[in-house]
């Protein structure tokens, strides 16, 4: 690779990025009232954009005000409050030339009855985590195998969550499909165990993002982007390969790339981990599928590690170094030797003190 791809330019949609390397969507749990986030968070997305991002991220919005929200504390973006919080966010994330993207999703069975409005869990199927819930220590509930009238109701959702986006000035929408959350709960059949058309066959499985994906996209400008995030991997049960194999893998990114996306976004734990019993990585077996660009996240945090992800991928997201370290793009620009954080280290999301 060039010593100068990752501080290139990139054509994403009707955008030109000033670099590949972005600031990856991460789950919080700050707002204190409202749904909207702390200052100091929205503070913290604006400053990366100051520092030489070229995406920037939010942390991801819960998409209705029942059964979308997983934990405590999460945001929202379906009230004219909530609007006019993220306005200025976005305004001066695009004055000091950085794309900004919303992320939006749906906890499904990750949920804790607890924080929904509704007090209910939903998922395609009434089977819960086999694991704990890590901020409880309690057992995931069981949840409500979803009607015909709750996918209605949770693609409404979705809508109405990327109108909100559109209305605060966000230059792109992404929908996550990753992680364990729903819609990669319809997508796995470790979790889909349905019967009807949205279980069984690949394709039915995919039935719930394509709708999503149709159903949002008429609300989202042609001149904004519409992304997907996809992972093999779920938040919790993370031994669990969520998808079959390479082929399995290959048929969801081919209906991915018929739809009218701009970019996949491939969530990894580790980019450089081969994956399906091959010797190819995620962002390898992904390109082989598709012409759409791809981002790639996953322990990138050095130059060496950004570029040697290039390889397969066009764009570089960073989670934990680019949340502990406000320097971490110029560092990079300037071979500066970096540590590889755990994931403990980056805790500090996830309590009340200041982010860097």
């Amino acid at each position: 690779m060039s010593d100068d791809v990752l501080f290139s330019p990139f054509k994403l949609g009707g955008f030109t990025l000033k670099n590949r390397i972005g600031v990856a969507p991460m789950t919080r749990m700050s707002s204190p009232g409202d749904s909207i986030p702390r200052q100091d968070v929205l503070d913290f997305l604006v400053r990366r954009a100051e520092n030489g991002a070229a995406i920037v991220y939010t942390e991801a919005i819960v998409t209705d005000y029942e059964s979308a929200q997983g934990y405590p504390g999460q945001a929202r973006l379906v009230t004219q409050r909530q609007i006019e919080a993220w306005k200025p966010v976005v305004e001066a994330i695009r004055k000091n030339g950085a794309v900004s993207i919303m992320q939006m999703f749906h906890c499904g069975r990750m949920a804790w009855p607890e924080v929904n409005p509704a007090n209910r869990v939903i998922a395609p199927s009434a089977i819960g985590p086999a694991q704990d819930n890590p901020l409880t220590g309690a057992p995931y509930p069981v949840p409500d195998a979803m009607s015909a009238f709750d996918i209605q109701h949770v693609i409404t959702g979705f809508v109405e969550t990327a109108k909100g986006a559109v209305a605060a000035g966000f230059d792109g929408i992404e929908i996550h499909g990753a992680h364990g959350y729903l819609i990669n709960n319809f997508l796995s059949s470790y979790s889909n165990r349905r019967t009807d058309e949205y279980g069984g066959s690949v394709e039915n499985r995919y039935r719930f993002a394509h709708e999503i994906i149709q159903a949002v996209r008429p609300v989202v400008p042609q001149n904004r982007l519409l992304t997907f995030r996809i992972s093999n991997w779920g938040v919790v049960d993370m031994e669990v390969s969520l998808y079959q194999d390479k082929a399995e893998w290959h048929q969801i990114i081919k209906l991915l790339s018929a739809e009218p996306i701009d970019a996949i976004s491939v969530s990894t734990y580790d980019y450089s981990t081969t994956a399906f019993g091959t010797d190819q990585t995620m962002a390898r077996i992904t390109r082989e599928a598709t012409d759409l660009p791809i981002m790639i996240c996953g322990k990138i945090y050095d130059r060496a590690t950004a570029e040697d992800a290039l390889e397969d991928a066009d764009v570089i997201l960073s989670a934990k170094s680019i949340l502990l370290n406000p320097n971490w793009v110029d560092d990079i620009r300037k071979h500066r030797p970096l540590p590889l954080y755990k994931s403990e280290e980056a805790n500090v999301a996830y309590t009340e003190a200041p982010l860097p």
